[in-house]
């Protein structure tokens, strides 16, 4: 099961960051999962929120540019090896892991990374034939 994820491009200037989650936070939309890259002169905010059309709709009025990308949120055992295991299961179907982030479960004894893929579908195939939990949604 598909998670819907935020790609949100910020300039690299002085509370553009903090500008786009307060805008998130002004319009009561809670941030569940974030990652930030960035290069010498934008960054790539990846977030996922409880209300992605609202989010949309936020960053749009603000002038910012962000697309929506499906991810898979997969359990992983929260102890040595864990996160090991289940990249080895992708590696050997030919998948390529194009980036990924931990954040936390409400699952005791469970982690949650988001992964995007090359073969989103494929992935998820791999990954349920190995018996690793996906989380869905409503669940994040």
């Amino acid at each position: 099961m598909f998670i819907k994820q935020l790609c949100i491009f910020v300039e690299n200037k002085h509370g553009r960051l903090e500008a786009i989650i307060s805008s998130f936070a002004d319009n009561g939309i809670n941030l569940r999962a974030l990652s930030l890259a960035d290069t010498t002169d934008f960054g790539v905010l990846r977030v996922i929120v409880d209300d992605i059309d609202k989010a949309k709709a936020v960053l749009k009025e603000n002038g910012i540019i962000s697309k929506t990308t499906d991810v898979l949120a997969v359990y992983i055992d929260d102890r040595a090896g864990g996160l090991a295991e289940v990249l080895k299961d992708i590696s050997e179907a030919g998948i390529f892991v194009e980036y990924m982030y931990a954040f936390l479960s409400k699952t005791q004894g469970k982690a949650l990374m988001v992964l995007k893929a090359d073969d989103e579908e494929g992935a998820e195939e791999v990954l349920r034939q190995h018996g690793i939990a996906i989380a869905s949604p409503d669940e994040i």
